[in-house]
């Protein structure tokens, strides 16, 4: 069984609203979407959603690379061996992590349809056959963030992300209201994605310490570690976790974070860490470390969905309440049937492969370019 076609498109997808973090606002959610086709029929679909202050490259650049290297190299090749992929494509560029990661999702998901047992099955079996959600709650006014994270907290979620990293005594009263709205049951995380230096980032902690927070994400810029160890020991002394996310590249960076002791948690995503079996091996090294993992990215679409819901469901040492909830935040996607998540948590189904289906209709609506590849 060898690689005949490649077929890829570059898309967009209307968000339901305008989502501000402390690296932009955005409306639509621009994704690359790949199907790779096996001589025998099979295929098997990937995606990947690079955004701005995530990713090293552009979602553009991502599609190109695949479109004029990474999948012309591929054609011929093995779907079902992996590891001679990526280092067919390692040898053609060290980089463009997200792009590796579409085509080896794609060429798992074909593998493990061909055989007709889950990803779970195929990637060892699940630890769990429920993956429950954390919502988001954006850069709002304190009083409507609050409303929103009661809104999720009814629909069934456990748990919110909060965006802060701009004005500290504007992102405290936003956290102090969600706090006042949920409850002393609800997890409240904050994340400041790298938006403030480390005065303020510490003022932050201090300000918030009555709120009881499950853990302070990225509140420095990426490759300031020492800022982020002097955090967490502040962190530590007011028993909030400090999480590592944009400081997270590739398995070298994950190994800084764990020896300049900078993190309590890291978070990974398949995308950025350059796909399932990279994001696995590192959730095993920061557990050998002594290290919880968050996983999953905030504005993916249904196939990147599922390969972070299933690296969640095979590890034990990934953390309650995944973040890749791409498909709340989309008025649509481009897969036959759009993940339902609205009530916090699924349960994980024993249809072959990712158990998700492109539809044709639905990439033709959101289609920014294509190519494909023989």
């Amino acid at each position: 069984m060898t690689i005949a076609a490649i077929d890829i498109w570059l898309v967009g997808v209307p968000l339901t609203e305008p989502f501000k973090t402390a690296h932009s606002v955005k409306d639509i959610q621009r994704s690359v979407v790949v199907e790779v086709h096996a001589h025998d029929g099979a295929s098997g679909v990937g995606n990947v959603d690079p955004s701005l202050g995530y990713s090293k490259e552009s979602v553009d650049d991502h599609f190109r690379m695949l479109r004029d290297r990474f999948a012309p190299a591929a054609i011929g090749m093995a779907p079902d061996n992996i590891h001679q992929l990526l280092a067919t494509l390692d040898a053609l560029d060290p980089a463009y992590l997200d792009a590796k990661a579409a085509l080896e999702m794609a060429c798992l998901d074909l593998t493990a349809r061909r055989a007709g047992v889950p990803m779970t099955t195929w990637l060892g079996g699940a630890v769990t056959d429920t993956i429950r959600f954390n919502a988001w709650v954006g850069m709002l006014a304190p009083d409507v963030a609050a409303r929103q994270a009661a809104g999720w907290q009814q629909q069934g979620f456990r748990s919110c992300k909060v965006k802060v990293g701009g004005d500290v005594s504007t992102d405290r009263d936003r956290v102090l209201a969600v706090r006042e709205a949920v409850g002393a049951d609800f997890a409240i995380r904050a994340d400041a994605n790298e938006g403030y230096v480390e005065a303020d980032a510490a003022a932050f902690l201090e300000a918030t310490a009555g709120a009881q927070l499950q853990l302070f994400e990225q509140p420095v810029a990426w490759d300031d570690l020492p800022a982020m160890t002097r955090l967490r020991q502040r962190a530590q002394a007011l028993d909030v976790p400090l999480m590592a996310d944009e400081s997270v590249l590739d398995h070298a960076s994950l190994i800084g974070i764990l020896r300049a002791e900078a993190a309590d948690i890291v978070k990974v995503k398949v995308m950025k860490q350059g796909g399932m079996l990279a994001t696995r091996r590192m959730i095993a090294t920061a557990e050998a470390a002594g290290v919880r993992c968050v996983i999953g990215h905030g504005f993916g679409l249904g196939i990147s969905t599922m390969a972070e819901t299933i690296v969640a469901a095979t590890s034990r040492n990934v953390i309650e309440g995944v973040e890749c909830v791409g498909p709340l935040k989309t008025t649509d996607d481009v897969v036959m049937h759009k993940l339902e998540l609205s009530s916090g948590s699924v349960r994980l189904t024993d249809a072959p492969g990712f158990g998700v289906t492109i539809d044709p209709a639905r990439i033709a609506r959101y289609r920014l370019d294509s190519a494909t590849i023989r």
